[in-house]
């Protein structure tokens, strides 16, 4: 028989990391806070048209370099090249307005006209978060209802905790690496409880299987978890390592404006795949424990 880690016998070990972890992460969210993008903060809206064709990241480059802020920069009708920009800067002043204009025809070597000039109100950045973490909300939701009646309640509950710890985990990394959190980070933290749920239910699954064969095994509760660990454990790293080199990639290749996006699906694989096997299932066996101490107790009381 293959000898197998005993992935129970050091779940206290792995919960201290998390709650470590954790600790960390809050203490840089009220102290630091998020690095809100403009999407999320307000600021001006600017239509610019330049004299010549230009792309986006040459935009963005030249607003940042010469206006100290991250902007946000999207060309007029979709794709990357062209004369017109929307360029959204945390707010500027009349003159800072002005000057920027004037800097970006120097630095740039080309015409810029205003088109139009706009304020992006705090009642939409409102909007944005709501709905953003009513997205999150929703998502998780759904997931507990359907694992809990596919599985069992308690499956259910203990595939959400381990979200949970993802997400705080992902917020607590984003805080203190001080990556900006836009629209596409909604979209990064959706995906990480999607791959968080789906890698929990491939070892539930396996759990669920081998108590159903245990009959006359004689195998104890946490025996049980621990060959269902090692049973699924290889195909869960073989999968996050494979993401994580797609994602290793996209933050060496990508660029800028695609590099907090990938670096905080980064976090989140990680945290994902150290959730389900050293948070998710220690937790749910500990449950379990406790459920069969209690019949037992009952039984014994009759």
């Amino acid at each position: 028989m293959r000898r197998q880690f005993d992935f129970i016998k050091w779940a206290k070990v792995w919960l201290a990391i998390s709650l470590v972890v954790i600790a960390v992460g809050l203490v840089s969210l009220a102290t630091r806070g998020i690095n809100l993008s403009v999407d999320y903060t307000g600021g001006t809206e600017l239509e610019l048209q330049f004299g010549q064709e230009l792309t986006v990241t040459q935009v963005r480059e030249a607003v940042a370099e010469l206006s100290g802020k991250s902007p946000a920069v999207k060309k007029v009708g979709g794709g990357e090249v062209g004369t017109d920009f929307i360029v959204t800067t945390p707010r500027l002043t009349d003159q800072e307005r002005l000057d920027l204009v004037a800097k970006l025809k120097e630095r740039l070597g080309t015409e810029v006209t205003v088109l139009s000039v706009d304020d992006v109100s705090g009642t939409i950045r409102s909007e944005l978060i709501r709905n953003a973490v009513l997205a999150v909300l929703i998502a998780t939701a759904f997931q507990l209802i359907y694992i809990g009646f596919r599985f069992e309640f308690r499956s259910g509950v203990t595939a959400i905790l381990a979200v949970v710890h993802d997400v705080l985990v992902t917020l607590g990394m984003v805080s203190l690496l001080g990556l900006e959190v836009g629209p596409a980070f909604v979209a990064a933290v959706l995906t990480i409880i999607g791959y968080s749920v789906n890698d929990t239910i491939i070892i539930f699954d396996r759990i669920r299987e081998n108590l159903q064969r245990q009959k006359g095994r004689g195998e104890s509760l946490a025996d049980l978890v621990n060959r269902s660990l090692s049973e699924t454990v290889t195909r869960s790293l073989y999968t996050s390592v494979t993401v994580l080199l797609v994602l290793a990639a996209i933050l060496w290749l990508g660029g800028e404006t695609t590099r907090d996006f990938a670096a905080t699906l980064f976090i989140g694989t990680v945290a994902g795949a150290y959730s389900s096997i050293c948070f998710a299932a220690p937790i749910w066996y500990w449950w379990r424990q406790a459920g069969e101490g209690k019949r037992s107790r009952a039984a014994r009381a009759r």
